[in-house]
């Protein structure tokens, strides 16, 4: 999946015109990371996936898969189950209704293992952000505030707010729902 990730996202900057450097200085990382992500060297957290299909007027969706399908989408539990990907940052993650490029709503499951946590992961991406606590127990810091969060219960907020979390349970399962702000289309 990294590799065809990586592909996609080097043929829409070359498709643009657009090089490295470009498009890593509107995300506002290096240009090295940029090249390991499109080279299938690393598996970008989702912040950062946002922040490149954001620089290329798309949405996460379309990027990690472009099987277009409109209408219902339905996943079964070991779908979701069997095809977490699993990232440098501590989690794993599953993409909801990838195969419908166009939604409104980017909805992933996310797994955090206490011992693989990187408590300096602070992430900030466009939208807003959703999260429900599936399983487990988690403290999880919206701007300078810390929330204790247990099975049931949600946070809602703008995600540009600087986000971290840190597990307190060996794993944590969530739900989480991200909304990427519409780009303003040129003239």
């Amino acid at each position: 999946m990294d590799l065809d990730l990586g592909n996609k996202i080097r043929k829409l900057r070359i498709e643009q015109n657009r090089n490295l450097a470009e498009i890593a200085s509107v995300c506002g990382f290096s240009k090295s990371l940029l090249s390991k992500i499109e080279n299938g060297k690393t598996i970008p957290p989702i912040s950062t996936l946002m922040k490149i299909a954001e620089a290329l007027g798309t949405k996460v969706s379309v990027l990690l898969d472009d099987q277009a399908k409109s209408g219902t989408i339905f996943t079964p539990k070991e779908t979701s189950q069997a095809n977490l990907v699993k990232t440098e940052k501590g989690y794993s993650f599953f993409t909801f209704a990838v195969e419908r490029g166009e939604k409104l709503m980017q909805p992933f499951l996310f797994v955090s293992r206490k011992d693989e946590n990187d408590k300096r992961n602070v992430f900030s991406h466009n939208g807003e952000e959703f999260i429900y606590i599936l399983e487990g127990k988690m403290n999880y810091k919206v701007g300078n505030i810390e929330y204790t969060l247990s099975e049931g219960d949600s946070l809602y907020f703008d995600s540009v707010e600087k986000h971290t979390l840190s597990p307190i349970t060996n794993e944590v399962k969530y739900l989480a729902v991200f909304t990427q702000s519409q780009q303003a289309q040129p003239n």
